[in-house]
């Protein structure tokens, strides 16, 4: 075959195929200009916009506003008509305790379980993350060797699916695992990681790290080059340390974007569930029974269906997760007035 014969059967595909793009855009522009004469160019905006917004309400705005509703209803019945009123009941249940130090004593003390377990994990787990992405952050700024490729590798497994890695972690630190397998030939015993419910915690917010540090790391590398080179070299030359300019220079004008990096790890940290409910399935016991697996174990996995209590239990984090957008956004005006 020439590369003449090659070419003819192009050629006679290449006209008609630019007459109809011709078409389309002299079409296009038609309609879009007949539509900016009616509404305005202004309304061309919204008009573009328009689409999103629909999705928007559809599938956020609207089961938003449903779940709210449903936290102040009783009754297993699926639909809105079926379901009675039931005032503040589901909020009261989930908070009714004897004594508030008795997990035992509580009506719903799953709830209170999951609540404990979850300010536990994020205290924990956000602290870790922005040490560790801070770490990763100022090492990737460096003129190291491979720098480009390191960039690029820390990433990958913000790339993975969440359940995916919770499987693949599961299967690495199970009994028979591939790390007790290494373990025992080191001559060492087989270690419980998902039977101790302490190296189950441990494990948990690991993976999470592991897997999510990557993103908080990109933020704090864009910071970092934001920092101008001009008041590291002018700091050098007054005699600084590297410590002093990382105290006096790096941290003050990466504070903005470390902000944001904080809040962003909050509320994914408050919202944890499926990397863990793939890993841990929220044993051993309760140990890693966070607030999501409650919501999901009552509204969708229980022997009975308690929409109104997991959507009771949803709006109560909903407005955790306002607070701390609330708390973000009052240091921010207060770093601005600065």
């Amino acid at each position: 075959m020439t590369l003449k014969t090659i070419k003819s059967p192009l050629n006679a595909v290449r006209k008609p195929l630019n007459s109809l793009i011709d078409f389309l855009l002299t079409g296009s522009e038609f309609l879009f200009a007949g539509l900016q004469r009616v509404i305005g160019v202004r309304g061309m905006g919204y008009f573009f916009v328009l689409p999103n917004l629909l999705v928007f309400g559809i599938f956020i705005l609207s089961p938003m506003l449903l779940n709210f509703v449903y936290a102040f209803t009783g009754s297993d019945n699926l639909f809105l008509s079926d379901r009675p009123y039931v005032g503040f009941d589901n909020l009261e249940r989930l908070f009714t305790c004897e004594d508030y130090f008795k997990v035992n004593s509580c009506r719903e003390d799953l709830f209170i379980r999951s609540i404990r377990n979850t300010a536990l994990f994020v205290v924990t787990q956000v602290f870790f993350m922005i040490v560790v992405s801070l770490i990763t952050a100022l090492a990737l700024n460096r003129k190291i060797v491979w720098r480009g490729f390191f960039r690029s590798v820390y990433f990958y497994p913000v790339l993975l699916s969440p359940i995916v890695v919770g499987l693949m972690w599961r299967w690495i630190l199970q009994e028979n695992g591939i790390l007790n397998s290494f373990i025992v030939t080191l001559g060492g015993s087989k270690v419980g990681f998902l039977s101790s419910a302490s190296w189950t915690r441990f494990w948990v917010v690991v993976i999470s790290i592991w897997s999510l540090m990557g993103f908080y790391t990109l933020i704090l590398l864009a910071g970092l080059q934001a920092i101008p080179d001009e008041l590291y070299e002018a700091s050098s030359m007054d005699g600084a340390s590297n410590w002093r300019k990382f105290w006096s220079i790096t941290l003050p004008l990466l504070r903005p974007t470390m902000l944001v990096v904080v809040v962003l790890a909050l509320i994914r940290a408050v919202q944890v569930f499926d990397i863990v409910f793939a890993f841990s399935g929220g044993g051993p016991g309760t140990s890693t029974f966070y607030i999501v697996q409650y919501i999901f174990r009552n509204g969708f996995a229980g022997d009975t269906k308690e929409l109104g209590l997991a959507a009771a239990a949803s709006l109560v984090m909903a407005i955790t997760l306002v607070g701390f957008t609330l708390i973000q956004l009052r240091v921010r005006g207060a770093d601005d007035a600065l």
